[in-house]
């Protein structure tokens, strides 16, 4: 079966996140492998949020993918959004790129090596709700040990010369101002706004992003060629800033109670991606003591992380892409998180390489292109290869 009908099916078998159910597409992953005569292992809650793990004799390197998708109404669409309609030289539908392409990329390089009787030296791993934070996928897999730190390719959609190595931090907070009340004709005279008590701490947010932080020569000369990528790949201008600072975004403000009284309580749910030399203890630090009164929760922090580039994964990976794309490659870093930061918290050497049309993720008509699926195929069997003689 070609790559491009495997994408095709796992498109069209519905996974949004929310809900998350994956049940179905798990489905459809074990009974492909079977066919290939890889036994897989089912695991996860027993409500629809499957994940699977398949681990043949001999491994070596896990390859690793996410297989729920963002929502997508239909709106908008030139194909629906799963009809997982092949046309055009592409495959069109939510998680074509994010990221089914790249899983079936991965089976169909496991269904090569099978064809040739060569040995599959990789886990196997596909989880069920990357979108929503890992919970139930990879962090389940984690913290059950039914994967062991190795070195791991995660297919997420990337610049087709360009594996990446490392992403920023991320780290999440929830604040609850307080104020006290009063008839809002008498504001700012009588009464203190817990609105406006928020929108003071954001404006001590924004400085934030104008700090500079210092990194090493190797990782600032990674970063700027990561900047000069990327920039062509969004082409977006500036994208060196999103790299080097801390970036921020107030994602969600509930407050007030009605429009004549001065808000008594006010909540703010705030992200913000972590630049490298940037300690999360210290912005946490200045964060509670610029909050005033506020109480602040920590939801999620992750430090950014870095894969070594001369480690033997990102050395082989490149050396497989540029065999199959030629060119010039060199691996970069990305602002994004991915379950990266949850592998490499429990020793695990990752990089992210798949294929995909990134202008379309999350995005309307999402397509990835037959070429680099086909192409993605070629660079996974031959990272395969190549651990499987190591």
């Amino acid at each position: 079966m070609h790559v491009s009908r495997i994408c095709s099916d796992l498109v069209r078998i519905k996974s949004e996140n929310p809900p998350g159910r994956t049940d179905g597409v798990i489905e459809y992953i074990q009974d492909f492998l079977a066919g290939i005569g890889v036994r897989s292992l089912v695991c996860g809650n027993g409500q629809g949020l499957e994940n699977l793990v398949a681990q043949p004799a001999g491994t070596h390197m896990m390859l690793c993918g996410h297989v729920d998708v963002v929502p997508a109404l239909a709106d908008g669409w030139a194909k629906p959004p799963f009809s997982g309609t092949i046309e055009d030289g592409y495959v069109w539908g939510r998680g074509s790129t994010d990221m089914k392409g790249g899983c079936a990329a991965i089976l169909s390089a496991c269904k090569t090596l099978a064809d040739n009787n060569e040995e599959i030296p990789a886990t196997l791993v596909f989880v069920c709700d990357e979108e929503t934070g890992g919970e139930n996928g990879i962090r389940y897999l984690l913290s059950r040990n039914r994967i062991l730190p190795c070195d791991c390719i995660i297919a997420e959609p990337t610049p087709v010369r360009h594996p990446s190595i490392g992403q920023k931090g991320l780290c999440r907070v929830s604040l609850e101002f307080a104020g006290v009340p009063a008839h809002g004709s008498l504001y700012p005279a009588v009464g203190v706004s817990a609105i406006m008590e928020a929108m003071s701490f954001l404006a001590y947010i924004k400085t934030l992003h104008d700090k500079d932080y210092p990194v090493d020569i190797h990782l600032q000369e990674i970063i700027a060629q990561s900047s000069g990528v990327l920039e062509q790949e969004f082409g977006i201008t500036g994208i060196s800033n999103v790299l080097k600072k801390l970036t921020f975004n107030p994602g969600v403000i509930r407050g007030g109670e009605k429009s004549n009284v001065v808000a008594q309580h006010c909540e703010l749910d705030l992200e913000m991606r972590i630049p490298w030399g940037c300690s999360i203890a210290d912005l946490l630090a200045g964060i509670s003591a610029h909050a005033g009164t506020a109480a602040v929760t920590t939801d999620e922090s992750f430090t950014p992380s870095v894969e070594d580039p001369r480690s033997p994964l990102v050395t082989i990976t490149c050396a497989e892409v540029e065999r199959v794309y030629g060119g010039t490659v060199f691996p970069i870093v990305q602002w994004a998180a991915s379950d990266a930061r949850h592998l490499r918290k429990c020793g695990f050497h990752v990089i992210e390489y798949g294929p995909g049309e990134i202008s379309s993720l999350h995005a309307v008509n999402e397509r990835t292109s037959i070429d680099s699926l086909e192409k993605a195929v070629m660079v996974y069997s031959g990272v395969m290869r190549r651990y499987a003689r190591r």
